[in-house]
């Protein structure tokens, strides 16, 4: 559940609700390094469950593509520039970070 949406993770609670299989959920804890997770009270429910949460996943991935296809085409979807622009100290953090775990992976090559 770590990095899960709430709209996503209540719409799976009501999901496995609404099939009546039973499950329990544990939290990330206070500091957020426990699993955050559902997890079924019953083996026997597991296909069932894998299932109906594969079949969810297939349908939300669709709409989802369909949501930003829609944003896109009325130019709503966010861009690069848009994303530099909001936070550009971020933006560039981000773009230094990336370039020097490049180098570092690639120090080793280069050095042959």
């Amino acid at each position: 559940m770590r990095g899960v949406p709430e709209d996503e993770a209540e719409e799976v609670r009501e999901l496995l609700n609404t099939n009546e299989i039973e499950f329990f959920e544990t939290s990330g804890g206070n500091w957020g390094i426990s699993l955050p997770a559902l997890w079924l009270k019953r083996q026997d429910q597991f296909d069932l469950a894998r299932e109906l949460l594969d079949g969810y996943q297939a349908q939300r991935g669709q709409r989802i593509r369909q949501e930003y296809a829609s944003r896109r085409g009325r130019g709503e979807a966010k861009t690069m520039w848009q994303s530099f622009s909001e936070r550009p100290f971020r933006f560039t953090v981000h773009l230094i970070l990336i370039g020097l775990v490049l180098y570092l992976s690639m120090l080793i090559f280069l050095s042959f």
